[in-house]
């Protein structure tokens, strides 16, 4: 008869402690993968809204509206005669103005159901960079001095000038 053979307990043990090695060195990069998720959307709201405002400058600019203090430019007359089916945003100096409505209109987001994805703020009562910015958050991640996860928003305070955004994810 053939003797069967086996692992040993002590190599049994040793490929246990090796799994466990690895486990501990791989774990944090996986551990983090939400924050991480959540700071990358950060960023591609702030890649919508700004390719947004190129659109509606260039809106404003075909209407003749790029120069001026406050305009209201039409995105999209809908191809009819009938104004009041036309979308309009609110316009400083040709850039989305940063109000709620105009945001919401420009980026397409529900912030109206009950748990919405995203939460626009117009009066934030935490400290931005950007001086009167207006912040856009996760639905789920109310901003305050230690949970950093928004977009700050501001648009240009004069002629000329560009829009100013910023990425704050310290606390996603």
């Amino acid at each position: 008869m053939k003797k069967q053979q086996g692992f040993t307990l002590i190599e049994l043990v040793v490929v246990i402690i090796i799994l466990g090695i690895l486990a501990v060195t791989a774990a944090p990069k996986f551990i983090n993968l939400q924050s991480d998720a959540r700071a990358s959307t950060l960023e591609g709201v702030k890649g919508a809204l700004q390719g947004a405002n190129a659109l509606v400058y260039s809106k404003a600019a075909i209407q003749g509206k790029e120069s001026k203090p406050t305009a209201e430019v039409i995105i999209d007359d809908k191809g009819d005669t009938d104004a009041d089916n036309d979308i309009k945003v609110n316009a400083v100096y040709g850039y989305v103005n940063n109000a709620s409505a105009d945001l919401v209109e420009v980026l397409d987001i529900d912030t109206t159901s009950t748990s919405p994805e995203w939460v626009i703020v117009d009066s934030p009562n935490v400290t931005t960079e950007i001086e009167d910015a207006i912040i856009i958050h996760p639905g789920d991640k109310t901003p305050s001095a230690t949970v950093k996860c928004w977009v700050e928003y501001k648009h240009p305070a004069a002629k000329g000038a560009a829009p100013t955004y910023k990425v704050e994810d310290s606390g996603c």
